[in-house]
């Protein structure tokens, strides 16, 4: 019989190190829509119903704190989304030839 010095040769001698990944929230951003003399009214709310899904009671509440404060909030999302929703909203502008203004901000 062979003499092992006190290892099982079926046991793996190797140390295995326990990583932890922690699952890290996304960093979300705001979406902010900004006033100018321009864009009317209307095409806001039309734009936070198309693009952010916002109810018309909702819709219209933003383009008035737009209206009266100069910019609003639109909602918070993690980045490629707001991205994509500022280059939807300043599409939508463009074609319909309004000048307004939609940036995000990280929260």
């Amino acid at each position: 019989m062979a003499d092992y010095e006190g290892n099982d040769p079926g046991q793996d001698t190797n140390v295995l190190e326990e990583i932890e990944n922690e699952l890290k929230e996304p960093d979300m951003f705001l979406v902010f829509l900004h006033n100018d003399h321009f864009t009317t009214m209307d095409f806001v709310v039309n734009v936070l119903e198309n693009v952010f899904h916002k109810t018309v009671i909702e819709a219209t509440k933003i383009m008035m704190d737009v209206h009266k404060k100069g910019k609003g909030v639109v909602g918070a999302f993690t980045y490629d989304i707001a991205t994509t929703k500022v280059a939807q909203v300043l599409e939508m502008a463009r074609e319909a030839e309004f000048p307004l203004r939609c940036t995000i901000e990280q929260a």
